[in-house]
């Protein structure tokens, strides 16, 4: 059963995309990401062209962040807090970032630049994911007795000026890294059609050094907010946010994000690290082969 998308101007299968969705908001209730950085690949490899899809899959990331977030909430698993410093980052960021991202296509390069900053990113990422989540499961087995650690490792940043505590995360540190986080992951947000998730989750856990526990709800939180900014922003300046493509895969991912923190909470840390790591650099390695592999048609024609 197909329909017809007004933006992307194209027949896509209906029930195929709901899948889609919903399978992309399991991951999002696992792993508190918005998965964009899934989805948005996934609906250019189905011909979507790639400027729809970034601007199609905020309103997505942000209905799978809302029902994440409010599963999360029920259990306590949110720093409000620290959520509204990375906030503050993120609302600037998507900002900077959709007038970037207008910038490029208005200058003819935007398709290239989308799928270079996913190789990238997604190739960073899912290498030090997937490495990250061996060694924790090495020193694990190899472990003959345990020993009390500190809640988090202190590193230079830690005491920059405007030290905020935040309670709920046992911390004491400067107020300024956490802007920085929410700012850079804003641009990625408006930029790649991405929560910025897969960003922030690390970031949150190794640079800031708050609790797993905490961070999956607090980055739902922060997503919420900034992917909301990034698409009235991508609507009113670029005029490529499909509503008929966003409603199916939300209709999907608010029932898949459900599912996603049922499954979430019986996983181990390390074994939810190594999972994503996975998709993370399968995704990646398809996107590779889409640049470097020599195209069916070395030139195309569009009619003005």
């Amino acid at each position: 059963m197909s329909i017809y998308l007004p933006i992307a101007e194209m027949n896509v299968n209906i029930f195929l995309i709901i899948f889609i969705g919903m399978s992309i908001g399991i991951l999002s209730g696992i792993f508190g990401v918005g998965g964009g950085f899934l989805m948005t690949p996934l609906l250019i490899f189905l011909g979507i062209p790639p400027v729809v899809a970034v601007g199609s899959e905020a309103p997505h990331v942000l209905a799978t962040s809302v029902s994440g977030f409010i599963a999360h909430w029920r259990k306590r698993n949110v720093d409000i807090k620290m959520g509204i410093f990375l906030l503050i980052g993120g609302l600037i960021g998507s900002t900077v970032g959709v007038n970037i991202f207008s910038y490029l296509k208005n200058f003819g390069q935007i398709d290239l630049v989308i799928q270079l900053l996913f190789l990238f990113f997604l190739g960073f990422i899912g290498f030090s994911m997937a490495f990250e989540s061996a060694r924790t499961t090495i020193k694990h087995y190899r472990a003959k007795n345990t020993k009390r650690t500190k809640l988090h490792q202190h590193s230079w940043f830690h005491g920059l000026p405007f030290k905020v505590r935040f309670h709920r995360s046992k911390l004491y540190i400067s107020a300024i890294p956490p802007v920085l986080i929410g700012f850079a992951v804003g641009v990625m947000s408006a930029m790649m059609g991405v929560g910025g998730g897969f960003i922030m989750i690390p970031a949150m856990v190794y640079i800031l050094g708050m609790p797993t526990s905490i961070v999956v709800g607090t980055s739902l939180f922060q997503i919420i907010f900034v992917t909301a900014n990034a698409t009235f922003f991508q609507s009113y300046i670029n005029y490529n946010v499909d509503i008929v493509l966003s409603a199916l895969m939300i209709f999907g991912g608010v029932i898949g994000a459900q599912i996603g923190v049922i499954f979430g909470s019986k996983l181990k840390a390390e074994y939810l690290r190594g999972i994503l790591a996975i998709l993370v650099l399968g995704v990646c390695g398809k996107i590779f082969t889409d640049l470097v592999l020599r195209p069916n048609d070395l030139f195309s024609l569009v009619m003005i």
